[in-house]
């Protein structure tokens, strides 16, 4: 509630001092990877380990605490990082996820139902890339949703069970801080110690992730303070703390699909509202209950699909190859994931990179995106200096190693220093040719 109504106000800000109405607010939410190592990586290991679910709750609680501070200390440096990160490799980054983790699953959602999926992904495509009107001028979305669920329920996808199962978790439950975060503290800095190894390297990944955004939302005409909204995200994600969250929050990826839209400040402010509300009342297990996944899912294949394409729109057609190699470690990210701790077993007889190369996939796929716009422009040192960096991040661990250590990734980092060696040998050799 607190970024959404934040940004809303931000983008009121923005179109006062820039005297635009078409400002739309930033998507402030938990981004889906950062959710999936917080499950796994905090609550499970928490469970194992204590026996308790209730006490696992508190501790992910405090790590998420943990992790909003750090995020808010990082927003010193944010301004910077975006300053001297090239825009093909951030927009890269993120078009990685949104080519797997947003349009490529949720497709694979929309197909589970296909009579209906299809239906209402063509209603997308027709009013929100197309921008045909809808009946009775209807918001495409919204169109799309009541089309399709109607028709799932006529011709009998939907059960009428799933209307019972909707109202089960009904009541009212207040919004109300509580001491969690504290209890939780004090088991987090002792025996589950560790687990503190996963939260700084997501927090780097999510302060990361809203300077991507952020920097997406410039390239589509929205200029934002990339360090006040990673001390909002921080701060945002302290305050959910406070009431019980275990997920940090952040920019995420669906702000240029809502600029798509033609979204302004109400939605977020909307979005703050009907959150509210659905968590106040237990509405929201309700909506997912009886709306299906296949009726929803096409308006996020839209999401992912214009995130992908600003990547391209916003950069220089010279910087393709590098946005099209920023994007691909996300394959990797998206395997590891969804199998969990089984990953290595199972994706073993494809390729053993595939673990090691989702771990840190955010990283990696902004450093060979740097290196290859810098290679690009024929800055060799600058591409050296972006190989250095990743063979540092192999070797403390932020990349290709499953927990912070030292040395935690050395072929990795022989490979790297590879690079910047190679690197360097054509910057001399460059240097000969302009004398």
């Amino acid at each position: 509630m607190v970024g959404n109504f934040y940004y809303a106000w931000s983008a009121a800000r923005l179109a006062r001092k820039e005297n635009r109405a078409d400002v739309t607010a930033l998507s402030y939410g938990i981004s889906t990877p950062v959710m999936f190592v917080f499950l796994f990586g905090v609550l499970l290991p928490a469970k194992q380990l204590t026996g308790d679910a209730e006490m696992a709750w508190k501790v992910a609680v405090a790590a998420c605490f943990i992790s909003g501070a750090i995020e808010a200390a990082i927003s010193v440096i944010g301004r910077w990082v975006q300053y001297h990160l090239p825009r093909a490799a951030m927009l890269g980054a993120v078009a990685g996820v949104a080519l797997t983790f947003i349009a490529g699953e949720m497709l694979f959602k929309t197909l589970e139902m296909p009579i209906i999926g299809l239906l209402v992904l063509a209603i997308i495509i027709v009013g929100l890339v197309a921008r045909v009107s809808m009946p009775f001028k209807l918001p495409t979305s919204l169109f799309a949703i009541i089309v399709g669920t109607a028709m799932a329920y006529l011709i009998g996808d939907a059960g009428t069970e799933r209307f019972s199962d909707a109202f089960t978790h009904l009541g009212f439950y207040p919004l109300l801080p509580n001491l969690a975060w504290f209890e939780g503290l004090g088991l987090l800095l002792t025996s589950m110690l560790a687990v503190l190894t996963v939260v700084l390297p997501i927090t780097l990944y999510n302060a990361i992730e809203t300077m991507n955004n952020v920097e997406a939302m410039e390239a589509a005409g929205d200029k934002y303070d990339v360090r006040e909204c990673q001390a909002v995200d921080g701060a945002g994600t302290m305050i959910g703390a406070l009431f019980g969250g275990v997920f940090p929050t952040t920019v995420y990826i669906a702000t240029v699909g809502a600029k798509w839209m033609g979204a302004g400040r109400g939605y977020s402010l909307l979005n703050g509202a009907v959150y509210a509300l659905a968590t106040m009342f237990g509405l929201i297990a309700a909506l997912a209950a009886i709306i299906p996944v296949s009726v929803v899912a096409p308006i996020l294949v839209f999401v992912g699909m214009s995130m992908i394409a600003t990547a391209f729109q916003a950069n220089d057609t010279r910087y393709y190859p590098a946005v099209a190699l920023a994007m691909l470690p996300y394959f990797a990210n998206y395997v590891m994931t969804r199998f969990n701790r089984g990953a290595g077993e199972v994706v073993t007889d494809i390729s053993s990179a595939i673990v090691v190369m989702g771990q840190g996939a955010m990283f990696m796929a902004i450093l060979l995106g740097a290196m290859t716009v810098s290679v690009i422009d024929h800055q060799f040192k600058r591409a050296a200096a972006f190989a250095a960096i990743a063979a540092g991040f192999s070797f403390f661990g932020l990349m290709h190693a499953p927990k912070l250590s030292l040395n935690a990734a050395p072929e990795f980092v022989m490979g790297y220093l590879g690079m910047a060696l190679l690197f360097i040998y054509f910057s001399f050799q460059e240097a000969g040719r302009q004398r």
